[in-house]
């Protein structure tokens, strides 16, 4: 890996964008049942196993006293944590790589999941031919963010945003599924339409086995997202919020045992279950990664500065706003603010009068006092604070951020 950053904050950030963007990859590749994309995952968990030796190399080198090796064991733990993730990640691609086979009903509710994964050709004389990723600012415009593209032959993963977009590239984007219609627009691609099956109205147990597989794809999500926001913040409710999640996957995974095991009497070929079994696995895989971040926090552990560097220094960022009266979003619901779509960031919770609500839906009204924590694209950080009411001054000394009500006239 000679060209990974010898910079022990750029290893973690990278480290985290990589396992993060395995599971997009993985969840993709399994969307459309893609063995390229899925063995790009599995590339990527190579990748990966390079740059964690390396770290936990710097780590070691630089802990040269009892209070250096204390606080670089808070780096390790999140390293093997990281780690975790990816791992996971690529339990998921191997659904698709050793033909597991899942239910057609469950690619179906894949689309209709709270951040979808899609891929998208670019035209010729389309609105993103010709630009750079920089330039057409799709977190922004359509809410959803590019975590990979094709190019003839050649996967581009994490491309920034100099890349300029050219006729036939492939894009892999993931964000909410409202903004695909716009996306494609842009593209110049036609009309989509998700994958669907025919409706029945008896319930079956597969059915009930891909509802709960479905919630636990998204909560595991949200448990990895509320961890680093935990971390960022050392906030102990938000890590006794990623631990109570993972209690719920753990349950979760039993009912799905239990529903794919009972609906296996009513298949010919009950073969293609397996993958349902392995899937469920890899999500709660993932909240168990999660809860092992969010130990530190628990249990009151020293962290290194340099841990709340990387992960703010990372392509996605985390952001904790509050929501100030009068401001726009004071007094819209959630489906009305459109905030995945306006602003690109993914709202993770809520906090209101000290309670947290994790995964908020769209009937969820906005009021004065509520705190968001949100993770999305940087360059989307400043619209999702004006609408909050405040504006972002960015220390140019320390690259910290502090928020400043709109109206104020304070430059400093």
């Amino acid at each position: 890996m000679d060209d990974t950053p010898r910079n022990l904050k750029a290893m973690l950030s990278e480290a985290k964008d990589s396992s993060e963007l395995m599971v997009d990859l993985a969840y993709a590749a399994l969307f459309f049942a893609d063995e390229h994309m899925a063995a790009e995952v599995h590339e990527l968990e190579e990748r990966l196993s390079g740059l964690v030796h390396e770290m936990r190399e710097v780590c070691v080198l630089a802990a040269r006293s009892p209070r250096d090796a204390e606080q670089m064991s808070s780096v390790l733990h999140v390293v093997a944590a990281i780690e975790r993730v990816a791992n996971a990640a690529e339990d998921i691609a191997r659904i698709v790589t050793h033909r597991l086979g899942i239910p057609a009903a469950l690619v179906a509710d894949l689309a209709a999941a709270e951040e979808v994964s899609h891929r998208v050709r670019v035209r010729e004389d389309s609105g993103l031919a010709g630009r750079s990723l920089a330039d057409v600012e799709l977190p922004v415009e359509v809410g959803m963010r590019v975590v990979a593209m094709r190019r003839g032959k050649e996967w581009i993963i994490d491309p920034d945003g100099d890349e300029v977009l050219v006729p036939d590239d492939v894009l892999i984007l993931r964000g909410p599924a409202a903004g695909i219609g716009e996306l494609r627009e842009l593209a110049g691609a036609p009309e989509w339409r998700p994958p669907t099956i025919e409706e029945d109205p008896t319930i079956t147990d597969l059915d009930r086995a891909v509802d709960v597989l479905v919630e636990m794809k998204n909560v595991s999500e949200v448990a990895v997202g509320l961890a680093y926001s935990a971390l960022l913040f050392n906030d102990q409710s938000l890590a006794a919020e990623v631990t109570h999640l993972e209690d719920r996957l753990d349950e979760m995974r039993e009912r799905l045992e239990v529903w794919v095991l009972r609906s296996a009497a009513d298949e010919v070929d009950p073969s293609h279950l397996r993958g349902l079994l392995h899937l469920g696995g890899a999500a709660e895989e993932l909240g168990d990664a999660a809860q092992q971040m969010v130990w530190l926090v628990e249990e009151g552990e020293e962290m290194h500065p340099i841990l709340r560097m990387a992960l703010g220094d990372s392509d996605e960022v985390i952001a904790w706003v509050p929501v100030a009266p009068d401001s726009d979003l004071d007094g819209r619901t959630l489906a009305e603010a459109r905030l995945e779509v306006e602003t690109g960031f993914y709202l993770l919770a809520i906090r209101r009068s000290g309670r947290y609500v994790y995964r908020p839906r769209g009937h969820v009204r906005l009021q004065a006092g509520d705190e968001l924590i949100a993770s999305g694209p940087d360059e989307g950080q400043a619209v999702l604070a004006e609408r909050c009411g405040y504006r972002i001054l960015e220390d140019d000394d320390t690259g910290e951020i502090e928020l400043v009500p709109a109206g104020s006239t304070n430059a400093e």
